[in-house]
């Protein structure tokens, strides 16, 4: 999303680790080093030798597997049903997986999200080869247009930085962009600044349904943002801290951009929201009405879950346009906990009531879907 306000560059430096197989999450202890002599890359999922199936293919960037990159991977495996196992280390590249290879898996071989790392730089603002530049969609690290799609404990980091680049206005930088109905990731972690997790759909009438189970995602500026119908359940969010802005707020947590027919956006449940930031320096979400789609109602609903200092207590939602309030949207809070959860402006912290509740469930918006059993 764009935001004119929030242009100038940050001073914080660095996502990853020098050494291969570690990320650097803010907060997070990065894991040692994981390096080409580590006896069974792929830990307990097989090996090209000995393959857990024959649709399993192996991803190591030491050589130790079918291939050294994911996207070789992706684009050797075709079809639908497919396996990708990726072995610790860091995966310095662009990946998409389009619309064909429907029901894929990928599994960080280490067992910790912290070692299995796929990270790129690119922005909104970057230069394209050829002319122009990326812009949001263009700018993700990894992008998944395929339905069925399953992703356990792997990061996806773009670590382009607002300090090495000044003079580019564009500063949004997806880590990931899943598009897919259908589509899980557990226990990943999803690190950037501005627009970090892009949760869209294909299309403006297609319905996608996704999960986040047990994930982390960090960033600043509307870094969990689009138009999926998405549940994040027992979830961390961190907001983090900014040098170059006087005064607040730094930026939003959520930004969804929900179609107007579609009932159920954004559900955000047993989740927390801490902050490296001061306090009350973060608005909790703002209302994503994009030119190309001006009767989106975006809707979040973020209950039973612990909103830290960092969230403004006051009035945690804002406009992203003054000509869509917020008020107008469909945000509402249950049973949140925390400081940054206390109401005092009653008028400014939507309440669900407990029969509406009973319809804001995980069940209620994944519908037949069930990636948690």
């Amino acid at each position: 999303m764009s935001s004119p306000h929030l242009r100038s560059p940050l001073s914080r430096r660095g996502f990853l680790l020098a050494s291969a197989g570690a990320s650097a999450a803010l907060g997070l202890t990065a894991l040692p080093a994981h390096g080409a002599h580590e006896p069974r890359p792929f830990g307990r999922y097989g090996s090209p030798a000995a393959r857990h199936t024959p649709g399993t293919l192996y991803v190591d960037p030491h050589g130790r597997g079918d291939f050294t990159t994911v996207q070789a991977a992706v684009n050797a495996a075709e079809g639908s049903g497919r396996t990708l196992v990726l072995a610790p280390g860091v995966y310095r590249e662009t990946v998409t997986v389009d619309a064909t290879r429907t029901e894929m898996t990928w599994i960080g071989a280490a067992g910790d999200p912290r070692a299995v790392v796929i990270v790129y730089d690119n922005a909104a603002g970057t230069p394209k080869p050829g002319g122009g530049t990326h812009g949001t969609t263009g700018s993700a690290t990894t992008t998944i247009r395929a339905d069925g799609f399953t992703a356990h404990r792997i990061t996806f980091a773009n670590d382009w930085l607002r300090a090495d680049h000044p003079g580019v206005t564009g500063t949004q930088a997806v880590a990931l962009k899943v598009m897919g109905d259908r589509s899980a990731f557990h226990h990943c972690r999803f690190l950037g600044h501005q627009d970090t997790l892009y949760a869209d759909t294909t299309a403006l009438t297609v319905l996608a349904r996704q999960y986040f189970s047990h994930c982390y995602a960090e960033g600043d500026v509307d870094f969990v943002f689009g138009r999926a119908t998405a549940v994040f359940e027992h979830c961390h969010f961190r907001t983090l801290d900014r040098t170059d802005l006087a005064g607040a707020p730094y930026g939003f947590v959520f930004a969804p951009s929900t179609a107007g027919a579609n009932p159920r956006g954004y559900l955000v449940t047993r989740s927390r929201i801490t902050s490296a930031a001061p306090d009350a320096y973060y608005k909790l979400a703002r209302p994503w009405v994009p030119s190309s789609d001006p009767t989106a109602r975006p809707s979040l609903v973020v209950r039973d879950t612990w909103l830290g200092t960092g969230i403004d207590a006051v009035a945690p939602y804002t406009n992203m346009s003054n000509a869509f309030p917020w008020q107008d949207q469909r945000f509402a809070e249950y049973r949140n906990l925390g400081p940054g959860a206390h109401v005092t402006v009653p008028e400014n912290r939507p309440q669900l009531t407990d029969e509406q509740a009973a319809s804001a469930t995980r069940a209620a918006y994944l519908g037949d879907w069930r990636p948690y059993d």
